[in-house]
């Protein structure tokens, strides 16, 4: 397994150099992980992969108390019977489908949404609300030019890289 770049989104060079040099040698399993990582690449960037939304793309708000609900064991996201707390059910739904951590929602105006990295407000990206198409960014691939742009759980389980966090 390679360093933390696993956690951190990388050019696909810069993925195939980390694996090469701590596994020594391409067998089937690591020549897969590397087809997923440049197909995961080429997807089209959404909003739904930065922050939660709805069914049709609009930015959800979160519940009031919502980290504390969250951080409550019986709330781990497996549960369906969220009776009264349907809106938290739902946000957590969408959050966990999210590729990216750590991105709020700076403002959410008439025909944009912008986002920016909690932890690098310098990481900015700005969705036109009729096409929910990031202004100047694609695909994944084209976010590599920052960084430090994190995946989420998520997103590594899509690319077939075990969660060590």
């Amino acid at each position: 397994m390679p360093t933390d770049a696993s956690l951190k989104l990388i050019p696909m060079t810069t993925f195939v150099i980390e694996y090469y040099s701590n596994e020594g040698y391409a067998d089937l399993q690591i020549l897969n992980l590397m087809n997923n990582y440049a197909n995961f690449l080429r997807k089209p960037l959404y909003l739904g992969m930065f922050v939660p939304v709805d069914t049709e793309g609009n930015v959800l708000k979160e519940p009031k108390n919502y980290a504390s609900w969250k951080s409550l064991e019986h709330n781990d996201g497996k549960r369906t019977d969220a009776v009264g707390f349907e809106e938290y059910a739902e946000y957590q739904n969408a959050e966990q489908k999210c590729m990216f951590e750590g991105f709020k929602v700076d403002y959410n105006g008439y025909s944009k949404v912008r986002i920016v990295a909690s932890y690098d407000p310098s990481i900015e990206l700005s969705f036109n609300k009729n096409d929910m198409i990031p202004l100047g960014y694609n695909d994944v691939e084209s976010l590599t030019v920052f960084d430090d742009i994190y995946l989420t759980a998520h997103a590594l389980k899509v690319i077939g890289i075990k969660d060590r966090r």
